[in-house]
């Protein structure tokens, strides 16, 4: 068995697709996959299953969600190994609590580390650096209001990312290791 983090995108934010966490756990309990456990209410969703194929799994549950919650699921899916990865990857800037830190995961579709000069960043205020799947983002607090980040759900490639901050993304790791 390997363990997966189902990372869902706009679920519960905004007053929009609002989904109670026992109902999810319960479709991923239906569709066969075991150790079922969600974390907070922002759509992250702790599981174990036979299947490797992360792409087979995504479409899976896109499909099943879609269909039990009537919205148009996306779903991104990590194995336990590509979070210890991710998490190993970190930059050294998360360490500064005088910034803002997000971990942007990327949808295999734009996954490259050319996505970076797609970007316009204030280097002042804010870094962004790539590991394969993700681009870490951090921003000075104090200048946070200026940074490019803020504008990021208007890309066309937001679509095909999810946003987790440092905090949440340590935390999903370390309940997978359990």
């Amino acid at each position: 068995m390997t363990t997966y983090i189902a990372l869902l995108r706009g679920i519960n934010v905004g007053g929009n697709n609002i989904i109670k966490m026992e109902a999810l756990r319960a479709v991923f309990e239906k569709l066969g996959f075991i150790a079922v456990k969600s974390y907070i209410q922002s759509g992250n969703v702790l599981f174990q299953s036979e299947n490797t194929n992360e792409l087979e799994l995504e479409k899976i549950l896109e499909a099943a969600l879609s269909k039990t919650f009537n919205y148009t699921a996306r779903v991104l899916i990590r194995s336990q190994k590509d979070m210890v990865k991710t998490v190993a990857a970190i930059p050294k800037i998360f360490a500064n609590a005088n910034w803002k830190h997000n971990v942007i995961f990327l949808s295999p579709v734009i996954d490259s580390k050319n996505i970076l000069d797609t970007f316009e960043l204030k280097p002042d205020i804010e870094e962004l650096h790539y590991a394969p799947g993700v681009l870490f983002w951090s921003a000075k607090l104090e200048g946070i209001g200026r940074s490019t980040m803020l504008k990021l759900s208007t890309r066309k490639e937001y679509k095909e990312m999810t946003v987790r901050n440092i905090n949440t993304t340590r935390k999903i790791l370390s309940l997978m290791l359990q």
